[in-house]
């Protein structure tokens, strides 16, 4: 299914009976609506469940422009606007969580319940590895627009920027690599005390993308928060152990109709 929300055409898909309560899933940076499916049966089972492709992943279009975290919450938004949603249950993995954080902390919305699974949004400290690459970057920027012509010049920069980005930079495309540099360098954490809703978080013990301190980190900020381990599991813990994931968010979940 597809629906026109600021002039893209966002992809979505709808499982299970009509019921009072509508989950809706938001996947993470690099997947889709599929990512989803080991456990799409047992959500469906007892929810409307509703799972949308963010712009520029899927089947949804990508943006002309660089999105924001928060250009992102809007278009959410705006879906359960559209769709006229109530009693929402909103699940973010990673990404997918970050756009939650921002639509509930910042912008106000008041879904019933939030699960977010080994999601991002806080900001890690830097490596010194990490601050090396970043000050040989500049190194290497400054010499070549002084040396090197515009052209030789982009290019060696580009090369640079390519080889020490991470694999969801270097697989996007230009415009996404924009995206993909807003969204990795917000810093998500101040939105966390203004969350208004009964918040589960569930994350992988192993989980190296968003480690676990996050989760804890997150479970002391957000008011109404607590937080479940899939021991064993990395950052896509509800991949991993699918069977144990839906037994924690059943219990979560429990009393929604």
């Amino acid at each position: 299914m597809q629906i026109d929300i600021n002039n893209l055409k966002i992809n979505y898909e709808e499982f299970g009976p009509q019921t009072k309560t509508n989950v809706v899933l938001l996947h993470g940076w690099g997947t889709d609506i599929k990512t989803w499916g080991p456990i799409l049966s047992g959500m469906s089972n007892n929810f409307k469940t509703y799972a949308i492709d963010f712009p520029g992943f899927g089947e949804s279009e990508k943006p002309d422009e660089s999105y924001t975290v928060e250009d992102y919450s809007k278009i959410v938004y705006e879906f359960i606007t559209r769709l006229k949603l109530e009693h929402v249950i909103l699940v973010g993995h990673s990404f997918g969580g970050r756009v939650i954080i921002k639509l509930v902390g910042k912008l106000g919305y008041k879904p019933d319940k939030i699960i977010l699974v080994d999601s991002a949004g806080i900001k890690p400290k830097k490596k010194l590895k990490t601050k090396l690459k970043e000050l040989t970057f500049k190194f290497i920027k400054k010499c070549a627009n002084l040396f090197l012509g515009k052209d030789k010049a982009k290019k060696i920069i580009d090369k640079y920027k390519n080889k020490m980005g991470s694999e969801d930079y270097k697989n996007a495309d230009d415009t996404m690599k924009e995206v993909f540099k807003h969204v990795i360098n917000e810093d998500l954490t101040q939105y966390l005390p203004s969350i208004n809703a009964p918040t589960l978080l569930i994350w992988g013990d192993r989980d190296l993308d968003t480690p676990i301190s996050d989760a804890k980190k997150m479970e002391e900020l957000i008011p109404n928060a607590g937080l479940a381990v899939i021991n064993g599991t990395g950052h896509f813990s509800f991949l991993e152990n699918p069977n144990y994931f839906m037994i924690i968010v059943n219990n979560f979940l429990e009393g929604c109709e």
